[in-house]
């Protein structure tokens, strides 16, 4: 058996699988949520309730409803699951705390912990080279030559990076609306459809916490209007920076770039846009990496 999880800093998808052979892969056998798990700001107490709280009274459980296969097998001793777990704030700093809290539930010594980024790679790429990417809130990027992670461009954040991102993208639809006079009708459409001010965003932006969020929740508006040339053309330049900033480090016209987040799900035209004019192939694009992973770990 092996119990897959994608966590983000919301929520932490898992999916259990039973391996029936190399031939014909695995089968899921089912898949539930947990809160989101990030180690590097949640304290050991606070992930151990997570685990033993939440996920053991799914794993031990199971509804029949909850079960994707009806002709599963009984779920089977903890020490016969192994775990890949796959987090952002699974940095290499957090990785042993991780391994740890896992362990103290799982005995069967077959844990792995990885970032969120090789999640996406062995999602997006499986065994072949390629540069994974995740476009969601904020972006990443790396470089993958079938097995591991050679090379990675720092994100460094929506002030000082994360080009592509939701984030991003909300502040250049912040700032071209209140000093680019083109955009002025879509300036007043946006704070009437809202019901904010100039002085409400400056507040949420310099003085509320988690600023990326509010940012890249004018995503929403944008998608209800890319019929606009001038929002299109503005979500075109974002992945436009993404590549000129992230991906020509790698040095790697050659390879298929790859997408999976929120971002390049919702704005795929765009995206391959960008990918065209900045000379890059896209490959394989999803909104969740946990399709890729359950393919990734069945063979």
């Amino acid at each position: 058996m092996v119990l897959i999880a994608d966590s983000g800093s919301t929520k932490t998808d898992w999916t259990l699988l039973h391996l029936v052979n190399p031939r014909v892969g695995s089968e899921v056998i089912a898949t539930f949520q947990t809160q989101g798990i990030t180690p590097i700001h949640q304290t050991p107490d606070v992930i151990r309730q997570i685990l033993g709280q939440e996920l053991m009274s799914q794993l031990s459980t199971f509804p029949r409803s909850q079960l994707v296969n009806t002709k599963a097998l009984e779920i089977p001793l903890l020490s016969q699951i192994e775990v890949f777990f796959y987090g952002s704030g699974c940095t290499p700093a957090h990785v042993p705390m991780m391994k740890q809290m896992l362990g103290e539930v799982f005995s069967s010594g077959k844990i792995e912990v990885h970032s969120d980024l090789m999640a996406a790679a062995r999602a997006l790429c499986q065994h072949e080279p390629g540069i994974a990417c995740i476009l969601g809130t904020g972006a990443n990027s790396c470089l993958y030559d079938g097995q591991d992670i050679v090379q990675n461009t720092p994100a460094l954040g929506y002030i000082l990076g994360d080009e592509g991102g939701g984030a991003v993208l909300g502040r250049n639809f912040m700032n071209a609306i209140f000093k680019n006079p083109q955009f002025a009708a879509l300036r007043d459409d946006y704070l009437q459809k809202t019901k904010l001010t100039q002085a409400d965003i400056i507040n949420k932006v310099y003085r509320e916490p988690l600023a990326n969020r509010f940012l890249a929740t004018t995503s929403l508006y944008i998608q209800e209007h890319l019929d606009d040339p001038l929002l299109r053309n503005l979500v075109v330049q974002n992945f436009r920076q993404f590549f000129r900033c992230n991906i020509v480090p790698y040095q790697h016209n050659d390879l298929p770039v790859h997408f999976v987040g929120s971002m390049a799900h919702h704005y795929v035209e765009q995206l391959k846009q960008a990918a065209d004019v900045e000379g890059y192939h896209l490959g394989h694009i999803m909104k969740s990496p946990m399709e890729g992973l359950v393919t990734y770990h069945s063979y």
